[in-house]
């Protein structure tokens, strides 16, 4: 019974701090038949922003290195996005640990400043990847994400 059932929508914190913003175009093919943009793609433009903030800060990822990973996502679909139109998606970071930090995005509509369409998140991983296990931080990440 979802009566009984507590409230599934994740939380975006009030005390992250912004790190990166960007616009995404919403392109015809990202629509589904219901007419608005597909709940997968939502995702696609979350994974957008948050890999360009990681490439923009160096921290793209080596197969036989170390870098970022994330082992959750999720995204509150507040409003339906539409085409034609372009997506002002800004990137937060918030919670540094030992190994991992929190990001969150919103996204909203160029043409209505302030309206939030949707809201997600991810939790990221510093990781050893021939290890295949999460590593601490590295000092320049702490900085960034402190």
């Amino acid at each position: 019974d979802t009566a009984t059932r507590p409230d599934m929508r994740f939380t975006v914190p009030d005390d992250k701090r912004l790190t990166h913003e960007m616009v995404i175009p919403i392109r015809w093919g990202d629509m589904d038949a219901m007419g608005h943009v597909n709940n997968t793609i939502y995702f696609r433009y979350l994974e957008i922003v948050r890999l360009e903030w990681l490439h923009k800060i160096g921290a793209s990822t080596d197969p036989q290195g170390t870098g970022p990973v994330i082992v959750n996502a999720f995204c509150n679909f507040l409003r339906q996005l539409e085409y034609p139109g372009t997506v002002h998606a800004r990137h937060y970071v918030c919670n540094p640990g030992r190994t991992s930090f929190d990001t969150y995005i919103t996204l909203e509509r160029s043409d209505e400043p302030g309206v939030i369409y949707a809201e997600g998140g991810a939790k990221t991983v510093w990781s050893d990847f021939r290890a295949k296990r999460s590593i601490p931080l590295p000092d320049w990440v702490r900085v960034l994400v402190g």
